[in-house]
């Protein structure tokens, strides 16, 4: 299977008063998945449908292998596409909806039905090619959908949200499956999600979008531990907000000197650093300063809520064998890991 790089270059595009793409760059390298992840209304959804050609953008270019596709018909564009909703017709079975694009093609039928099969099988629903998407569950359906975007070999693979109407096991075990297809046919991959764990889990690289803009694109990695701003932060993942003052690359929270995340620009002074709750120990302990008020068994880890003085409260990600140490009313010691952290203006 060929596949393409893509560029979009400053697209714009306005919606009345709205600007739902402000200039956006995005590169892609052949092969390669990137996920683009934000709040609603931050343009993830827009750059897609204009790479897709269901959409039109008001300036800016749209370069896949090495080509300007801005006033190619979406139909010429070779992107196959999986949406949120999956799209299969009712009254076809499922190796028949996989066929479907490969018919408008006029490839024989010999050939498309031995494609369609072979998509199938790559999928794990190759034993369910004779039924009907009423007969199939919304995990199967979605990869009846998958296999009829990859069946024509598309230059790109275009996915909106195609996961976020799956139940949370269904769409951790689909999520993982979309990764290994990918991974074996090479196809360069567009994920749009708001789901932050979805992004982190199968993406090469993860756009954080706001405002029509990228906001930082990296490694799942590098936009988890090196956020480029206080947004990046809060969005993915969560943070605590404390109090600290800023000199010269640390800032000093709750006692500790913590280093800034590198790059950082900040003056000295007031600040509120994100804290990541992974980042802070909590111990029983009878002197402590901090007070347990409440407690979140998440399976393996656990969150722990502490009261401080001065109102402050922060929570620690531990483990949750550790729970029995510090019920609710636990006097506790909190002391923070010197890990890298953003700062935002006080």
């Amino acid at each position: 299977m060929t596949s393409s790089g893509v560029r979009l270059e400053a697209l714009r595009r306005q919606f009345g008063n709205v600007h739902a793409l402000d200039g956006l760059d995005l590169d892609m390298a052949p092969g390669e998945l990137v996920a683009l992840l934000g709040p609603s209304g931050c343009g993830k959804t827009t750059a897609l449908r204009i790479l897709a050609g269901l959409e039109d953008s008001d300036s800016g270019r749209i370069i896949v292998g090495g080509k300007d596709i801005a006033n190619v018909p979406a139909n010429k564009r070779g992107m196959g596409m999986v949406f949120q909703a999956y799209s299969l017709f009712p009254h076809l079975t499922a190796i028949e909806n996989v066929e479907f694009g490969l018919r408008l093609r006029k490839q024989n039928a010999a050939a498309r039905r031995k494609r369609a099969q072979d998509m199938l099988d790559l999928v794990g629903i190759g034993a369910h090619a004779s039924r009907f998407p009423q007969q199939l569950s919304g995990g199967q359906q979605q990869r009846v959908a998958l296999a009829r975007a990859l069946a024509f070999e598309p230059e790109v693979l275009l996915l909106d949200e195609p996961l976020s109407a799956l139940d949370a096991k269904v769409r951790v075990q689909l999520r993982e499956e979309i990764r290994r297809i990918q991974l074996e046919v090479g196809t360069t991959t567009l994920f749009v999600t708001h789901d932050q764990e979805e992004a982190l889990a199968i993406a090469d690289r993860v756009g954080v979008m706001r405002a029509g803009q990228l906001e930082q694109i990296g490694s799942p990695e590098d936009i988890y531990r090196t956020p480029a701003t206080p947004f990046v932060a809060e969005f993915v993942g969560l943070s605590n907000r404390l109090a600290g003052r800023v000199t010269g690359d640390v800032v000093e929270v709750l006692d500790t000197k913590l280093p800034l995340v590198a790059g950082a620009s900040v003056h000295d002074g007031p600040a509120t650093a994100l804290v990541r709750p992974e980042s802070v120990d909590v111990t029983a302990d009878a002197d402590g300063t901090g007070r347990v008020v409440a407690v979140s068994f998440l399976g393996p880890l656990a969150r722990v809520t502490v009261a401080l003085p001065g109102d402050a409260v922060v929570v620690a990600q531990l483990a949750s064998a550790r729970l029995a140490e510090m019920p609710p009313g636990t006097a506790v010691r909190v002391v923070l890991r010197p890990v890298p952290v953003v700062v935002s203006a006080a």
